[in-house]
């Protein structure tokens, strides 16, 4: 059988070659796709599954047309297939951070009300953030980019995946559900900012954030009232009859019925046991559900009434201390609510530490003894569960598409480094491509 067989950076480490011994085949440069009639195939690796699989040793992912084709340790390797050598090598699904605000042209914030839920990331995704690449480094393939936390309900948020070098509405996940922004505490009452010269925006304080809550979803479900009378009016009418005029629009109040129809996922920013349980009541008040409680440090203590309500929970595993919210945390809150059965993601809420979220994993397994497992999933199949995309990303698993992370040692290890990222089976970062680009660079006087 005659195939192309691609050795990259990667392998000549694990065989002890320095890391700039040339290799008879270049390795896949960034870019490289696995089209539909050239597929791709990353042979000898340990793969991580997180799906029915299980750990595969000396395992063979097989790509095609952006999926996953087959994988395991028995796959058969097509001839006209480009193959990438990985032994010593983990392959693992792409991590997903729930929580970024990456790739947003201007301001994350549209300050100027408490009630803001018109407003959509996805109209500013800017793709010439450098964040997209450098995630791409520590094995990021999606992101939800929510809207800031200065509103009780902000804006829209959108899941993008890490298509580095497409434009702005080639990033936007096809099809994942719609989800909104809600921030409780200390950021939607403005306890730290005010504007010079400008009076104090409403609410001031935490029961003045409820009411905002409140009100707003009395409204909404006087519009949905409102339009459902109008629909049921023009379905009686005859065929040829006069429709009557319907209610005005009103973009703020749509996405609020939406809300309460279930169509859109609710993302709250909150910290505070407290405001935990009146968000988790306002929503059974009005009958929506919450579908994450993000950050959630005081998590731990309100496991039980999360699991009831149905809510999952994206936290960090030791960030605290920052503002007085937020200072009654413990590292032991990924595993606490995990014993409860609450969906647990950790996320970033930083361009920065959304580079290294697979050491953020663990330290689940450090505190709190979380299976290795299930703390791999706190940061790739659990984080798609609360976005609602499982069905195609979390997992290697046969028809999912392939957006998988390659690391040069289990990373979970301290030594833990990304080696190659794909998304949709395209090479999106390749590390032996990036320093060769550094080294051409600087031998042409273009680089340090």
């Amino acid at each position: 059988m005659t195939r192309e067989v691609l050795i990259s950076t990667i392998a000549l480490l694990a065989a002890g070659l320095p890391a700039r011994a040339a290799s008879p085949v270049a390795p896949p440069p960034a870019g490289t796709a696995a089209s539909s009639d050239k597929p791709l195939a990353l042979v000898g690796g340990t793969l991580l599954t997180l799906g029915p699989q299980g750990r595969v040793e000396n395992g063979t992912v097989l790509i095609k047309g952006g999926k996953i084709a087959a994988l395991g340790s028995d796959v058969k390797v097509p001839a006209d297939a480009t193959v990438v050598e990985l032994q010593g090598r983990f392959v693992m699904p792409g991590i997903i951070d729930t929580h970024s605000h990456t790739a947003v042209e201007g301001n994350v914030n549209e300050c100027s009300d408490s009630v803001t839920a018109e407003v959509r990331i996805a109209d500013v995704v800017d793709d010439n953030d450098i964040d997209i690449y450098r995630q791409l480094a520590g094995g990021v393939t999606a992101i939800n980019v929510l809207h800031g936390s200065c509103n009780a309900i902000g804006g829209q948020n959108a899941i993008l995946k890490m298509r580095w070098g497409l434009p702005p509405d080639k990033l936007l996940f096809e099809g994942a559900p719609r989800g909104i922004k809600f921030a409780l505490g200390e950021n939607p009452k403005r306890s730290n900012f005010r504007v010079p010269g400008e009076s104090p925006r409403y609410p001031g304080t935490r029961m003045g954030v409820e009411v905002v809550l409140r009100e707003a979803f009395a409204a909404a479900r006087d519009y949905k009232r409102e339009w459902e009378a109008y629909e049921a009016k023009v379905k009686a009418l005859p065929a040829k009859a006069e429709r009557p005029l319907a209610p005005r629009r009103d973009l703020r109040l749509e996405t609020l019925r939406d809300i309460l129809d279930g169509k859109i996922f609710v993302h709250s920013h909150a910290y505070r046991a407290d405001e935990i349980l009146m968000l988790l009541k306002v929503a059974d008040e009005f009958g929506f559900k919450v579908r994450t409680i993000q950050h959630g440090l005081e998590a731990y203590k309100v496991a039980r009434e999360i699991k009831e309500h149905g809510a999952g929970v994206g936290t960090f595993i030791d960030w605290w201390a920052f503002k007085l919210e937020a200072y009654d945390a413990t590292p032991y809150n990924p595993a606490i609510l995990h014993e409860h059965g609450v969906l647990v993601s950790l996320n970033s809420d930083s361009a920065e530490l959304a580079r290294r979220l697979y050491w953020d994993a663990a330290k689940a397994v450090k505190y709190g003894g979380v299976d290795e497992t299930e703390a791999l999933k706190m940061i790739t199949l659990n984080s798609a569960r609360q976005l609602g995309i499982d069905q195609r990303v979390g997992s290697l698993e046969t028809g999912k598409d392939a957006d998988l992370a390659v690391f040069a040692n289990h990373p979970f290890s301290a030594d833990a480094r990304c080696e190659m990222t794909l998304v949709d089976g395209v090479v999106r970062f390749d590390r032996a491509g990036d320093l060769a680009a550094r080294e051409k660079a600087a031998a042409a006087g273009g680089g340090r």
